[in-house]
């Protein structure tokens, strides 16, 4: 079986690396248009409008081979129902950082696996507590620029450990994919990685 990771996240590829599965990477240039309201529909919405647009790509690439299985993810941060995407500079990150502090929020992962045979879609939710934050933390924390293409502004993985009190969930699905959700999925429908 030919595994293809539709992401260009070097997190998602570490993750499966670790996890000791074999995948190239071919990535969607979509424009992503969400229809969604809630965090976990947006990410389900995304996660499969990239995988079938990968599966288009590597269908083209090889010749339609019926072994091709296509995995597609997206994550987003949500607070009181809001998402937090990718902060669009230091100030949207400074506010992101600030309204987690002190909190619980959730961290949405989107899954989506195609197959010739098989269309199955996910969704992963990891809630995570954040200590209290001084505005000085936060602003060192922004200067090590870490936070500028991270879902919430943070890398639970990075330097933001060190302000996490507690998560209930899979860990990986805040780092970027839920790689025990999605082999547990997988085998129940069969495929073994």
């Amino acid at each position: 079986m030919r595994v293809i990771l539709g992401s260009a996240s070097p997190r998602r590829r570490e993750i499966l690396e670790q996890a000791g599965i074999e995948f190239e990477i071919i990535t969607s240039d979509l424009e992503e248009k969400i229809t969604s309201r809630f965090p976990w529909e947006v990410v389900l919405e995304l996660s499969r409008m990239k995988a079938l647009d990968v599966y288009s790509k590597a269908g083209e690439k090889y010749n339609n081979d019926n072994d091709l299985l296509v995995i597609g993810a997206d994550t987003i941060v949500a607070l009181d129902g809001k998402i937090f995407g990718k902060p669009e500079d230091e100030e949207a990150a400074y506010e992101m950082l600030k309204a987690l502090s002190g909190r619980v929020h959730e961290v949405y992962t989107g899954v989506t696996v195609i197959t010739q045979d098989m269309d199955l879609s996910f969704a992963s939710c990891t809630e995570v507590s954040v200590y209290e934050l001084e505005r000085e933390e936060i602003l060192k924390y922004i200067a090590t620029k870490e936070p500028m293409d991270k879902a919430g502004a943070y890398a639970i993985q990075g330097g933001f450990a060190k302000y996490i009190k507690e998560i209930k969930g899979e860990y990986n699905n805040v780092v970027g994919f839920p790689i025990a959700a999605m082999i547990y999925e997988l085998k129940k429908a069969g495929i073994v990685l």
